[in-house]
């Protein structure tokens, strides 16, 4: 096990895989201790069957969580090895039963003793054992039910480069990337009109010079996400959030969310009491986000762009 201490926790799989390995050469042996000729893999089905009598494919399948196609391959090797027999139709005619031959029943009788020894093997392992590893499986089971590896995994690739995120002010040497990164994420999805150009052609002096804000993502010091405050002429929001966009080689980093924030921070540093936006709902990343930063539904603002369904206000307490 030098390997695994060497490597850690990144190797959890590997490790896992050759205990089921060990796992699975015991209970060969095992079948052979007790005169049973037997695959160990086709246990759960075996036993579902066994326990059920007549059981589709299908309800076998949800029972043992595996995929049908798995469970119909074990099936016919079971049929093969004469231990199962298919083709008995249900009364809707549509599904195919399958049930255990006289030589499955041979063996289900066979192998009750068998089961009683293993548990008992099995429950004096637990008791001499630091750790249960019965009730550990059932609790990651259920853990990785509500969040899964790869989930947990790109979270923390997301929080690791998110460190590497710099959010900085609007310089003019950015309005490049201002304009550019707003027109690629604007063409992407609609079409770009009137007020699009006013804000990315002259942002001093269409947002900066009117009182607004522009922030700028850096990754690597590179610009790869902006976002505006704008001085709103809507009557009871100081600002409106706009112009939001990340590059795509950058998502996954939650710039978007750091841009989201601190574009909050700044209204309320500038004395703002209430800010909106204007989005889509087709763009649900984006609508979950605003949610996420706290912004909420309102209705009837007029608005200059055909793109927009939906307006989000975010009070500040």
């Amino acid at each position: 096990m030098e390997f695994f201490n060497k490597v850690g926790k990144v190797a959890l799989g590997s490790r896992l895989r050759l205990m089921t390995a060990s796992f699975t050469d015991d209970a060969s042996k095992i079948y052979e201790l007790y005169g049973v000729d037997f695959n160990p893999k086709w246990f759960p089905v075996f036993y579902t069957i066994a326990e059920d009598r007549e059981i589709t494919i299908t309800e076998i399948a949800n029972e043992i969580g595996h995929s049908q196609p798995s469970v119909s391959k074990i099936i016919q090797e079971m049929v093969g090895a004469g231990i199962l027999e298919e083709g008995i139709k249900t009364e809707d005619k549509r599904k195919n039963n399958v049930v255990l031959t006289k030589k499955g029943i041979e063996i289900s009788e066979k192998i009750k003793q068998q089961l009683l020894d293993i548990d008992v093997a099995v429950e004096g392992l637990i008791s001499e054992a630091k750790h249960n590893l019965w009730a550990a499986v059932e609790e990651w089971e259920f853990l990785l039910q509500q969040k899964s590896l790869f989930k947990r995994v790109s979270d923390q690739k997301k929080l690791r480069e998110s460190k590497n995120v710099e959010i900085v002010t609007y310089d003019s040497k950015y309005k490049e990337a201002f304009r550019d990164l707003n027109v690629e994420w604007i063409s992407t999805y609609f079409e770009m009109e009137e007020s699009d150009y006013k804000a990315l052609d002259n942002p001093e002096e269409y947002i900066i010079n009117k009182g607004g804000e522009i922030l700028v993502a850096l990754y690597e010091n590179e610009p790869v996400g902006v976002c505006a405050l704008i001085k709103s002429n809507v009557a009871d929001y100081d600002f409106e959030m706009a112009k939001m966009a990340v590059s795509p080689k950058a998502q996954g980093k939650s710039i978007g969310w750091l841009l989201g924030k601190a574009i909050a921070e700044k209204a309320k540093e500038l004395g703002a009491k209430k800010i909106y936006l204007e989005s889509n709902t087709i763009l649900k990343p984006a609508i979950n986000l605003y949610y996420k930063l706290g912004f909420e539904k309102v209705f009837g603002l007029e608005t200059p762009y055909k793109r927009c369904n939906i307006q989000m206000e975010l009070v500040f307490s």
